[in-house]
């Protein structure tokens, strides 16, 4: 972590990955967030009763330090924000490529790998051909456990997507305090040059 520029309210960024993602992924947001301390959450399981934890703890030992607190998150990262956090006082968040309705994507994955509700409660788990297990346990959490959101969100989003539908997102905008930017030919994964230069530009205007 470093010290932030200038006098005044301390900030910070938390920033939370995705799914084969690492903390220090951070590093790389310090050029577009200059006035801001910036942290990554560590944390290796994907279960979120357990990264909920991890992700509580890192708020909370914030709260000590700093007097404003706002998030960047990434694709499945975005889903364990708001689940950790949606009671907790943010400024901001930033969401990257985010994975906003995990019953949906569930739903989605169960139908891709032809799979059934009902076979689904009775073999517990079940791998798919795509590399994803299927777990009624994770699907029950979800729907026992509905996120209330209402941080101000930045949504960056790639119009080639193929994790999260348009329709989704679009959802999600309509119904919460969020502002939508698309890259129409960028992917899920932002990782190309002008991807990036992309991000860079929208998360620089997004943090304000």
């Amino acid at each position: 972590m470093r010290n932030a520029r200038g006098a005044g309210l301390k900030k910070l960024i938390l920033y939370i990955h995705g799914k084969g993602g690492s903390h220090r992924e951070a590093e790389r947001y310090k050029q577009n967030c200059r006035e801001f301390d910036i942290a990554g959450v560590e944390y290796n399981d994907y279960l979120p009763w357990i990264v909920q934890s991890r992700i509580q703890a890192a708020y909370d030992k914030a709260r000590e330090n700093y007097d404003s607190i706002s998030i960047i998150a990434n694709s499945i990262g975005a889903y364990f924000a708001m689940h950790s956090l949606q009671n907790c006082e943010l400024k901001k968040a930033l969401f990257i490529s985010p994975v906003l309705d995990m019953e949906r994507l569930i739903l989605d994955m169960m139908s891709r790998a032809h799979v059934s509700e009902s076979d689904l409660c009775v073999r517990g788990e079940i791998a798919t051909d795509f590399g994803e297990t299927l777990s009624w346990n994770y699907l029950r959490f979800v729907r026992e456990h509905p996120i209330t959101w209402s941080v101000p969100t930045e949504i960056l989003y790639a119009g080639s997507d193929s994790l999260v539908s348009r329709q989704t997102v679009d959802a999600f905008v309509s119904s919460h305090n969020a502002r939508l930017t698309v890259m129409e030919d960028g992917e899920h994964w932002f990782h190309t040059d002008e991807q990036l230069a992309f991000l860079d530009s929208w998360m620089k205007e997004a943090i304000g």
